[in-house]
């Protein structure tokens, strides 16, 4: 089990720093409201996708945090059934919606926090009411996009860039 745990911690180490902490974060207070929730990780072409379920079925899920280049986006499975009279809930599929969380305290506002509840609470199966949920390594692509947002590997071109300059002229100064 240590082994997946750290496989995952590896999937999010390719992000750029803020990215991977949001996501750990929000990862980290999703385990703390379903301790018994499986945490399903799909490490695709376009993004890290974690299954948070109360089986080692995707289809399952209640919930899952899927990390890109430049964000984290929270999903909700039954999404198009939850209430959602303030229309935070986006995407227009049959099963699912999402909202994408731009900072951790967006998990605490009232509107979400309700719509969080409401799915848990109308998750089908239930959650086990106790016990400690596993992470299950469902699949790695062997291809995947950058995890790394486009201006952070610009800023660290022109970085890079820079210090070639510097160290040409401190030699050229010798």
């Amino acid at each position: 089990m240590g082994g997946e745990r750290a496989q995952l911690a590896g999937f999010l180490a390719r992000f750029d720093p803020p990215v991977a902490r949001l996501a750990r974060a929000v990862m980290s207070r999703l385990r703390a409201r379903m301790p018994s929730a499986n945490q399903l990780v799909y490490d695709n072409y376009n993004a890290l996708a974690i299954g948070f379920c109360p089986t080692d079925r995707a289809y399952d899920s209640i919930f899952s945090v899927a990390v890109f280049a430049r964000g984290v986006n929270l999903f909700f499975f039954n999404g198009p059934n939850l209430p959602d009279p303030q229309r935070l809930l986006k995407g227009g599929g049959n099963m699912v919606r999402h909202i994408r969380v731009d900072r951790l305290g967006l998990l605490d506002e009232p509107a979400v926090h309700e719509l969080m509840e409401l799915a848990i609470k109308e998750a089908d199966p239930p959650l086990a009411a106790s016990g400690r949920g596993r992470v299950i390594i469902k699949s790695v692509s062997k291809k995947r996009r950058s995890r790394k947002s486009q201006v952070a590997s610009r800023q660290s071109q022109v970085t890079s860039h820079k210090s070639q300059v510097a160290s040409r002229k401190s030699n050229v100064a010798r």
